[in-house]
């Protein structure tokens, strides 16, 4: 019983010392401080600030200058960035070059592809790519597929090296050839026998084989990826997928995306499978050289521009994607290839031009995924209230998940007055939590807000991230901290 009483004493101490800390620094919101203590997350792991943007000191700030890891709103860096230096007009291209004479639609040599860094060459993309050749006459390759990569220099990728789980797609590297996320989506469902999953892959690569789809089972569906005891073994020239287990028919239709081969042999998968599919013929090898100074393209695919590429970046958290035009914004200030520092190096000079203080800054490779990127909550409060006073505000903000309508939050804030109201970018790593952006109160007045958890316990603190953003969508416009300190 004593001990029992010792600890309830320590805890109360620790929630009264926190709260006073809390009253101290820009007088926090007291129900806005206990959101995260009631969520078991110490105040000294919290950093928060929130502002009118049309006022020039924040509404209040907590511990707004410490330098934390947030997770994947360092998007909001290398987007804003992007928008700026690139322009939301600016648009990727990927290039296709005649190695040898055509004739009779018959290419007497090789085929030779140059990529500069498009952040999302999906499957829809790439076949109309093929669909291009084809109808500028080539219809068959007797030389082989030659793969210009050199618009990045990059060191080589250890896609296991985050959290040793190289086959997921968010572990996918950044490549100046990029296709289709270098992944592959199967797609299961019971099959009308009733004895063993549909399996089907997108797209279908003869370069990744397929096991036996596996049996069907009554078990539920909770964690019905491992119950279907996958075994994968990527060579990087070729992948396989063998189901040990079974697949609960209670789930239905699922799909279950999955990173194959490397970037070079998935590029010629995809070349091999749809210029086949398209009626070309092709059987050569994979090679890799610069394409000659002064050539020619036969063939241009060009991306969607920037602004829309921004928005499934900051909406859906895409970080290979992140990756690809942070490596791109080296381009800016300084001759290809671009890499990783030359990239760093452009966001600072953007930094100094604009004159928008970041002292900690961390970026890292600009898209969150890493244990070394930093960033204080005042620092990201300042580029937003920038970003709010941009030429590209709008097709910033759009970039954001709207609360309860699509991207990381399309599941939150439901049944509440906030959504459709708050514009936000989310960042979640193991220890860490985070958001940023802006909510819209009924008045139309806009706030930017902005929260980092970095604890242990960090996921505890999603009600408490979500309270602050509704309490400001109430509160903000009417709260004045003198009231707090009666």
């Amino acid at each position: 019983m004593r001990a029992d009483i010792a600890t309830f004493l320590r805890r109360a101490l620790v929630i009264v010392a926190s709260l006073a800390a809390a009253t101290a620094d820009a007088a926090l919101p007291r129900a806005v401080g206990r959101a995260f203590l009631d969520a078991g997350i110490p105040l000294s792991h919290v950093a928060i600030v929130v502002q009118d943007t049309t006022k020039l000191r924040p509404l209040f700030a907590y511990d707004a200058n410490r330098p934390r890891s947030a997770a994947s709103v360092m998007k909001l860096v290398t987007t804003f960035a992007a928008l700026e230096l690139l322009g939301a007009d600016y648009r990727w291209k990927t290039e296709a070059y005649l190695g040898g004479p055509l004739v009779d639609g018959a290419l007497h040599g090789d085929l030779l592809l140059k990529g500069y860094g498009d952040p999302k060459i999906t499957v829809e993309q790439w076949q109309s790519f093929i669909a291009q050749l084809r109808a500028k006459g080539l219809s068959a390759v007797d030389g082989d597929l030659v793969l210009d990569r050199s618009r990045f220099a990059l060191p080589p990728h250890d896609p296991a090296a985050f959290d040793h789980a190289p086959d997921k797609p968010y572990n996918v590297g950044p490549d100046a050839l990029l296709v289709n996320f270098k992944s592959l989506k199967l797609m299961l469902a019971p099959d009308a026998a009733g004895e063993r999953a549909a399996l089907q892959a997108e797209p279908p690569l003869d370069a990744v084989t397929l096991g036996a789809p596996p049996a069907l089972s009554a078990d539920d569906c909770t964690d019905w990826r491992a119950r279907t005891a996958p075994s994968i073994e990527d060579r990087g020239d070729r992948a396989s997928i063998v189901f040990a287990g079974s697949y609960p028919a209670s789930c239905g239709e699922r799909e279950w995306w999955i990173a194959m081969l490397d970037h070079p042999h998935y590029v010629y998968a995809m070349f091999e499978t749809y210029f086949r599919a398209a009626g070309g013929r092709f059987a050569g090898a994979l090679k890799e050289r610069r394409v000659p100074d002064g050539a020619i393209p036969f063939a241009v695919l060009e991306s969607p521009p920037l602004a829309d590429i921004v928005r499934d970046v900051n909406k859906l958290s895409n970080n290979v994607m992140a990756r690809q035009i942070f490596l791109t914004l080296a381009t800016t200030s300084s001759a290809p290839p671009a890499t990783l520092a030359k990239a760093n190096a452009a966001v600072r000079r953007w930094l100094v031009k604009r004159k928008l203080a970041m002292p900690g800054l961390v970026l890292d490779n600009g898209s969150g995924l890493s244990r070394r990127a930093r960033e204080s909550a005042g620092g990201l409060n300042r580029l937003l209230i920038a970003a709010n006073a941009s030429a590209v505000r709008e097709e910033f903000a759009s970039s954001l998940a709207v609360a309860a309508v699509d991207g990381t939050v399309e599941h939150r804030f439901r049944n509440d007055a906030v959504a459709g109201q708050a514009l936000l970018k989310t960042g979640s790593l193991e220890g860490v939590r985070a958001l940023a952006g802006y909510v819209i109160d009924a008045s139309g007045r806009r706030f930017s807000v902005v929260a980092i958890v970095n604890d242990p316990h960090a996921a505890r603190a999603a009600p408490a991230l979500d309270f602050l953003v509704q309490w400001v969508y109430r509160n903000g416009a009417t709260w004045d901290p003198a009231q707090q300190r009666h």
